[in-house]
């Protein structure tokens, strides 16, 4: 099956986390706040780097894409 764009911008990782984690995870797609796991855990990977890179606040949901450099925003 062809790869789309978005996927070879993308890397594969493996990650462990405890179970109680992970439900809570699960959680948070099933009410809908993430369409799945891996854009909860890309989301939260931005706001880490935001923090510890730019050593700033990650945007809120209401700000533009635009304002965000590139290398954050999902499947970029």
């Amino acid at each position: 099956m062809p790869r789309s764009k978005s996927q070879d911008k993308m890397s594969l990782i493996s990650v462990h986390v405890p179970k109680k984690m992970l439900e809570e995870l699960d959680d948070l797609v099933r009410r809908g706040i993430f369409p799945n796991r891996s854009e909860a855990i890309r989301a939260a990977l931005r706001d880490l780097l935001y923090r510890e890179v730019f050593k700033a606040k990650p945007p809120r949901e209401e700000e533009k894409e635009e304002d965000i450099p590139a290398a954050f925003i999902r499947g970029r």
